[in-house]
């Protein structure tokens, strides 16, 4: 057995590494800078403590992305220092977001041992490559990301940091094939255990879905369906599944290589990025051939996830909505009905007319998934999403792009299961036009403006909210834009009291609400690596039978030029369009 001992090495610390919504990201010439990932885990190690890292079994894994290998072979070196008894790595250091959580709340190693944390190596929905985006962030015993408690913990320790520990004389371990490693240390045995990163993951999805009624579904002659993964992590996971458990061709896959660069693309997806499977689904500009039934997308870490329905685009607003409409006729594991349903505040209220005319208890709450954690460990919340493409459930603490992918297949074989030798099945559009007629249409739309000048973006916000303490101002100001556009009479910077915690989160996000149920919403988002995000939601509520299928650019487009002038976009910004319309 390989011995290693501890070295101690000095370091100062580096500006900027304080994690956001979704731990630290920036740019990989910023982290293969000597000691600048060091700094970040050793500080996550302080952060912990002693009693939760001496003796502890963590998960190290990721999306793959450029960096990563490197990435896993330091933090494996370091935990062995810092008394870590045992670190799973997924094969080739693959498992998605979700993967990871669902492998610390299910999995079991040979000895009995369970995961208390994990190491996640991502940029999520960022490019990735040596020019692009690296990212590491640390999620807990219950499988969600750190609390603002432990990241607020681990920024400051970043600004102290004098030291990291490293174990000297430990080799770089294999982690292209299955197996667990031993080593010995001062504080005695290490191993590290490399494992298959799809199975855990497959029996989660198996125990909650029916997967034979989606068979039946994919078997039928009619049916046809396309997974693009955007060569992402998603790949690991979509043979295992689609193709393997449920019979679907292999030529339905797309982009399912994952890849350190993603294939030179942008692993996003949203009707601008995923250029594909868009053409594909027959929505692009050209389409020749006859578009399958059903698409989706995942992003980088298969955390994210795009429907789509022949020529027909599913707002992940809406999506979420359908899934807490339909959940308990369709989805075994809800069979016994929903604790309540929650959704991040920027995303469309589709959800909180399904939890009003459902009698479910409904949240709104910041964006950021470890605030739907908190409900789910509280048992208050079965079915949450953000307009941002997540989607998920407290299977576990993260959202989950296949997830959502196997929810919409249940609702399509639950709504066909009598329909199946029919003349023709019921589709993606004729849910989504059944459930406006039920329950009304949110017209949705968000306007990303990416690597803005961060000074000129907080001007920005500045101007916003000290606009919202004169409404009879805004209101004089809306109508000199436009006077077929409702007044505003509610404006606010929301701030949610946590109802498990009580922990308070203030600056959320800017909130113009009109007085016919239309909204207006500006963030700045903490998920870029350079500049700031400004993302502007804009959307109105429609009752009227006769008006919920009009095209949404129409149906919007008042709002739109509102809210444009409204915030001085174009003066703030320099931007004269976004870089990204969903």
């Amino acid at each position: 057995m390989v011995m290693f001992k501890v070295s101690r090495v000095e370091t100062t610390p580096f500006d900027g590494q304080k994690p956001g919504t979704s731990g630290l990201r920036k740019k990989v010439k910023v982290f293969v800078q000597p000691h600048y990932l060091e700094n970040f885990v050793q500080s996550t190690f302080n952060a912990l403590g002693a009693d939760k890292v001496t003796g502890a079994t963590l998960v190290v894994s990721g999306d793959g992305r450029y960096y990563s290998k490197d990435a896993i072979q330091i933090i494996i070196k370091m935990a062995a220092a810092n008394g870590v008894r045992r670190i799973w790595v997924g094969q080739n250091g693959l498992l998605s977001t979700p993967a990871v959580s669902a492998v610390i709340r299910e999995r079991v190693g040979a000895d009995g041992s369970k995961a208390t944390g994990a190491f996640i190596l991502t940029a999520s929905h960022n490019p990735g490559g040596p020019t692009e985006d690296f990212g590491i962030k640390y999620n807990m015993e219950n499988g969600g990301p750190a609390p603002e408690g432990i990241t607020d913990k681990i920024y400051s320790n970043t600004t102290t940091i004098k030291e990291y520990l490293i174990a000297e004389g430990l080799p770089d371990v294999d982690i292209s094939t299955t197996g667990v490693t031993s080593f010995a240390g001062p504080e005695g045995q290490f191993d590290v255990d490399v494992f298959d990163s799809a199975s855990d993951y497959v029996k989660l999805m198996k125990s909650i879905f029916d997967f034979q009624a989606i068979q039946k579904l994919i078997s039928s002659p009619k049916f046809s369906f396309c997974y693009d993964a955007l060569h992402g992590v998603g790949g690991a996971y979509a043979k295992p599944i689609f193709v393997d458990e449920l019979g679907a061709q292999e030529n339905s896959l797309l982009n399912c290589v994952p890849k350190e660069d993603f294939g030179g693309g942008h692993p996003d997806p949203n009707l601008t990025y995923a250029k594909e499977l868009v053409a594909r689904m027959g929505l692009g500009k050209t389409s020749t051939e006859e578009p399958p039934e059903f698409g989706a997308a995942a992003d980088g870490d298969a955390d994210r996830n795009m429907v789509l329905g022949k020529r027909f685009f599913v707002t992940p607003s809406d999506s979420v909505a359908i899934i807490a409409a339909n959940a308990v006729q369709s989805i075994p594991y809800f069979s016994g009905g929903l604790k309540g349903v929650a959704r991040s505040m920027p995303t469309s209220a589709a959800l909180d007319v399904v939890a009003k005319n459902l009698n479910l208890k409904f949240f709104e709450v910041p964006t950021g998934w470890k605030f739907f954690g908190n409900l789910m460990d509280a048992g208050m919340c079965s079915v949450c999403g953000e307009e941002s493409f997540g989607t998920g459930s407290d299977h576990i603490r993260e959202k989950d792009g296949i997830w959502a992918v196997l929810a919409w297949l249940s609702i399509l074989a639950y709504k066909n299961k009598d329909n199946l030798g029919g003349e023709k099945l019921v589709s993606v559009e004729d849910i989504v036009r059944q459930h406006w007629s039920t329950y009304g249409r949110h017209y949705y739309t968000r306007y990303d403006y990416e690597n803005v000048d961060a000074a000129s973006a907080k001007e920005l916000m500045a101007y916003l909210v000290k606009l919202e303490s004169s409404l009879s101002e805004v209101n004089d100001i809306i109508k000199g834009i436009r006077s077929d556009v409702s007044k505003v009479v509610h404006a606010d910077e929301f701030e949610y009291k946590d109802p498990v915690d009580g922990s308070i989160s203030k600056h959320q996000g800017i909130r113009y609400l009109f007085e016919d149920g239309s909204r207006l919403v500006f963030r700045l988002s903490g998920t870029g690596s350079e500049g700031a995000t400004i993302r502007l939601y804009i959307e109105q509520y429609e009752q009227d039978p006769s008006k919920i299928g009009r095209e949404s650019q129409d149906a919007l487009a008042p709002l739109v030029e509102v809210a444009l002038k409204l915030s001085k976009m174009q003066e703030f910004t320099g931007r004269s369009t976004p870089t990204v319309i969903t």
